[in-house]
């Protein structure tokens, strides 16, 4: 079994792959000494499944009639005639994250392996709509690095949880609709802006066939380069988030060096093309923004993601016990006590999951 552990759950960390393509590019060198010229045909798979790493890679590397090897225990390269597969894996609580890379010297060659694989996985691939975060990051020595997670696209939001929003599936609808590119959740942490984040992107899955991928970063020097912008506005992400964007936001008044870059790829000489960037912020007031990020036509809405008041709080707490079946009166009984004046969606769903 397997011991590798990473702190991400079902990730991918692309720089740590070099003896994955050493191989790869080994074998494109062996193929090539059989004649075969190049492999021109590249095809992808990703998906997520039910099942354990080590299960389904020993699987694939005994059933499909192919040549295996295992680099560690996240990664399986499989070499056949005219074909290589390059396999990457993560782990969370209850599924597994996969990524197939297939290079093939015909477009039939690939579409079987393709094949063959999804039949493999099919008994145990979960097919409730999924979203793919590309979390980007600088490295200790500078240079832009990524990883990938896998989630299911399964938040539920009430709307009884962000009164400043009222229909939160319409909102969400409008929104993926809107030419506006951008979108501004600003409030105090544990006021629900996250699941908000998710929920948006979960209905981007569903618009595409379950599947929709984010360019993500929480890392303040990767933002002060053009490579992320450039990644995004190139590459095949639907949407870009930053969380925690408070630096990011401030007017340029007062020296904010980097929101120029923001502002090019939402409505400036380089477009968006319909994808969507969404900031999240604690930042207290609605003067701390940068105008010309909200302004009308760049901005679909800045949201005020506030906590609730307590007679707010009792509505959306009867709703979340009626639907358990449980007694909401302890939990508002919880929440008033607390003697604030308002309260959090985090300490509203505390309250209810401790009536268990």
């Amino acid at each position: 079994m397997s011991t590798d552990h990473s702190p991400y759950g079902a990730v991918f960390n692309h720089q740590l792959w070099d003896l994955s393509s050493l191989i790869l590019n080994t074998r494109l060198a062996a193929a090539l000494d059989r004649g075969v010229a190049r492999y021109p045909i590249h095809r992808s798979l990703r998906l997520a499944a039910r099942t354990h790493v080590d299960a389904m890679f020993d699987d694939l590397a005994t059933q499909l009639g192919l040549s295996a090897h295992r680099p560690n225990g996240r990664s399986l390269l499989l070499d056949g005639e005219g074909v290589f597969v390059d396999a990457r894996a993560g782990s969370k609580a209850d599924y597994c994250s996969f990524y197939f890379g297939i290079w093939a010297d015909s477009v039939e060659r690939a579409e079987a392996v393709l094949q063959a694989v999804q039949a493999r996985i099919e008994p145990v691939r979960i097919r409730e709509p999924m979203f793919s975060i590309d979390w980007n990051f600088l490295s200790g020595n500078g240079e832009l690095q990524s990883a990938s997670i896998e989630e299911l696209a399964d938040d539920v939001l009430l709307d009884e949880a962000y009164p400043e929003i009222g229909d939160v599936t319409g909102f969400i609808d409008r929104y993926l609709r809107a030419k506006e590119t951008v979108l501004v959740l600003q409030g105090r942490p544990g006021t629900g802006k996250t699941r908000l984040i998710r929920a948006i992107l979960g209905e981007i899955s569903r618009r595409n066939e379950g599947s929709a991928q984010a360019l993500y970063t929480g890392d303040k020097k990767a933002l002060e380069c053009d490579e992320i912008y450039v990644k995004f506005i190139t590459g095949d992400d639907h949407a870009f988030v930053v969380e925690d964007a408070d630096h990011l936001l401030r007017p340029r008044a007062e020296g904010n060096e980097h929101l120029h870059r923001f502002l090019a790829i939402a409505d400036g000489v380089v477009r968006a093309q319909g994808r969507k960037i969404v900031f999240s912020t604690n930042l207290p007031n609605v003067g701390d923004l940068d105008d010309a990020l909200v302004r009308p036509g760049r901005c679909f809405a800045h949201v005020d993601v506030r906590e609730l008041r307590l007679d707010e709080a009792a509505v959306l707490i009867r709703r979340l016990a009626g639907e358990r079946g449980l007694d909401a009166d302890a939990a508002i009984a919880a929440v008033a006590g607390s003697g604030n004046r308002s309260h959090s969606l985090a300490a509203i769903y505390q309250a209810v999951d401790r009536l268990k």
